[in-house]
């Protein structure tokens, strides 16, 4: 069986029912990998397709909004994000200035300008649901593929958590 849509084409399912989609998209610049992933297609609907498509298409205001959300927690020194900017200090040190792309004197705020989204996942059986529908994956670094922020979107484009990898 298959899905075909405009955007993605034909969506063929694996023998276990399950679709997957997978391409590089440019943004800014540098090269982003987006995912689309369900594991049944019967769970994924056109709107669900729809929705994917135009978050892939606006790759670029999601960007700047998941950016404000992680902003936005660093008044509480306990959230993933200060955590996170405190664990790449500690452990680059003076080395973490090499990896910004702006010194403005807020290496906090510097830090959150300087990640690079590595990559977009989409889960298409989550349209409408209480799980996430997409999940931005951020490095300061991008060969370290463990130091990560992840941030998670709801259907509707808006930010549901900022969460670590860890």
């Amino acid at each position: 069986m298959a899905i075909e849509h405009d955007y993605f084409g034909l969506l063929e399912s694996g023998p276990d029912g399950s679709i997957f989609w997978s391409e590089n998209v440019d943004f800014a610049d540098q090269t982003v990998t987006v995912d689309l992933t369900a594991p049944d297609q019967d769970d994924v609907s056109a709107d669900a397709l729809d929705v994917a498509a135009a978050m892939i298409s606006s790759l670029e205001s999601i960007d700047l909004q998941a950016r404000n959300a992680m902003v936005s927690e660093l008044d509480d020194r306990t959230s993933e994000v200060t955590e996170f900017i405190l664990q790449q200090q500690e452990a680059l040190g003076e080395d973490i200035e090499d990896f910004l792309v702006d010194i403005s004197g807020d290496q906090h705020v510097d830090v959150i300008r300087s990640l690079q989204l590595v990559s977009m996942t989409i889960l298409a059986d989550e349209h409408g649901g209480e799980d996430p529908f997409a999940v931005l994956e951020y490095a300061l670094d991008p060969d370290e593929t463990e130091d990560v922020l992840l941030v998670n979107l709801r259907s509707d484009g808006t930010v549901q958590s900022v969460t670590s990898a860890d």
